[in-house]
């Protein structure tokens, strides 16, 4: 599906591209130089803007955008798998990897995290090593840590480092 709307919002972390298809949200990502935008004022953007204020303000635990996730079928279940994590809460690559397929698929897991488009929408951030260590996210592991620093604050009342 060809992008119809982009547009760009600014978080406590850097600015977000936002993207849409006729379908939904095609992607969210960081960037450093926004370009240009495209029908700003499209209703599914103007929907995720006000989702994502809400969520750095501390008062969405989850998002309802519809998305457009564009990827492979294991892609797709891993995806939907991880918007099953709860704010706040962390899963291991493995259990992800057990619950959509075998053990076996915990690398297959990972390539599906690094392929997310969607950042906090789709909320990789929330899957960790199996020993507990962030690693790799395609906004960065400092931004990782303060994605989950201010779910925890969220839950339990401590504001995170964020702002």
């Amino acid at each position: 599906m060809s992008i119809i709307a982009k547009t760009y919002c600014d978080t406590p972390l850097g600015t977000v591209e936002i993207a849409a298809t006729e379908q939904g949200i095609s992607h969210l990502k960081w960037v450093e130089f926004p370009t240009y935008e495209i029908d700003p004022g499209n209703s599914l953007l103007i929907q995720c803007i006000d989702q994502l204020t809400e969520y750095f303000e501390g008062n969405r635990t989850h998002f309802t955008v519809f998305l457009d996730l564009q990827g492979t079928d294991f892609q797709r279940k891993v995806w939907r798998e991880i918007m099953e994590i709860p704010l706040g809460k962390t899963a291991t690559y493995l259990e992800i990897a057990r619950k959509v397929s075998s053990k076996d698929a915990v690398r297959a897991v990972g390539t599906a995290c690094g392929a997310n488009k969607h950042l906090m929408l789709v909320p990789c951030h929330r899957v960790v090593g199996t020993n507990g260590n962030l690693t790799g996210y395609a906004g960065g592991v400092s931004r990782k840590r303060k994605l989950l620093d201010h779910e925890w604050g969220v839950l339990f009342g401590k504001q995170g480092e964020l702002f």
